[in-house]
């Protein structure tokens, strides 16, 4: 299963162009959705799964036409939207079992097999009868994810999920969803670098509305081996170096600016070369010059 997106555009009726000839081919597996708030990422995501209208392009699930054949592609869509509402006092194990009467699944045993299944998964089956309420962050992620799988979807998309989640949470957020990329088309889309370097063979960075970089996260990695350079600065200095250098990112240590740079060569001047990462990847491209990073399709 493949989804094929082709020119997908979106403008609001502001005048926003939200997306912009979006085209991206997904195979089964995980792949990251990089960007900014702002950056067109939700507007994919609810494109996607049909919950609003795109002004051009197509899309494609295998042979699902996303944009024409919404009844067909939810039958096989899973969706965990970044925000999501509980019903705050009944039980995990009551609303999963009337979510999967609204899909459809009538068999009261096959219906109960598959809830308990799902419960198990996302490791929720020992407070399956305690209220919703009283769930962690963590908790209603999870359950959100379970009600996704409801029906087994081909297409699982989630938007930012593991945000707000502590360590031990989003450790077992990622399990579950690289055991469901093994056979299904799963979108993650975040602005945390470190999900899409964790989980996803592929990726793309969506930037003001366009795909501005895509391929797999390690070549994108590769790509600025020997060009980036780190230096602690003072804060005054800090504006005189954004003028002479391409610098991509700044952080704090012992409260002093250290800043990655972007350079071909050797700048000198007390700059130490770094093993790039994911977030050098990026910053180039939200903050840096991208005229001399290679795309890879």
């Amino acid at each position: 299963m493949e989804l094929i997106i082709d020119n997908l555009s979106k403008t609001y009726s502001n005048g926003i162009k939200a997306l912009q000839n979006i085209s991206l081919e997904i195979p089964t597996g995980m792949f990251g959705l990089l960007g900014p708030n702002g950056a067109g990422k939700s507007t994919f995501m609810r494109t996607l799964a049909t919950l609003q209208e795109a002004d051009n392009g197509t899309v494609f699930l295998g042979k699902i036409d996303v944009l024409q054949q919404k009844n067909e592609l939810r039958q096989v869509l899973g969706y965990l939207p970044q925000q999501f509402g509980l019903y705050p006092k009944i039980s995990a194990e009551f609303l999963l079992n009337h979510f999967a009467v609204l899909k459809g699944i009538s068999n009261k045993n096959q219906r109960k097999e598959l809830v308990d299944a799902l419960l198990h998964k996302t490791n929720l089956y020992e407070v399956r009868t305690q209220k919703l309420s009283g769930f962690s962050g963590g908790m209603k992620q999870r359950f959100g994810i379970a009600q996704a799988l409801l029906n087994n979807p081909k297409l699982l998309i989630v938007d930012e999920p593991t945000a707000g989640l502590d360590p031990v949470e989003r450790n077992r957020f990622y399990n579950i969803l690289s055991e469901l990329g093994e056979q299904t088309v799963v979108i993650l889309s975040t602005h945390i670098v470190d999900d899409v370097k964790e989980l996803c063979t592929n990726m793309a960075i969506i930037n003001k509305g366009r795909v501005s970089l895509k391929g797999n996260p390690l070549q994108l990695i590769d790509n600025l081996k020997n060009k980036v350079y780190q230096k602690t600065i003072s804060k005054l200095e800090l504006e005189d170096y954004k003028q002479n250098y391409q610098v991509i990112s700044e952080k704090l240590f012992l409260g002093k600016p250290t800043i990655h740079i972007l350079s071909d060569t050797n700048p000198r001047d007390g700059f130490v070369l770094v093993n790039a990462e994911l977030e050098d990847v990026y910053f180039s491209q939200i903050f840096g010059n991208q005229s001399n990073l290679k795309s890879i399709a």
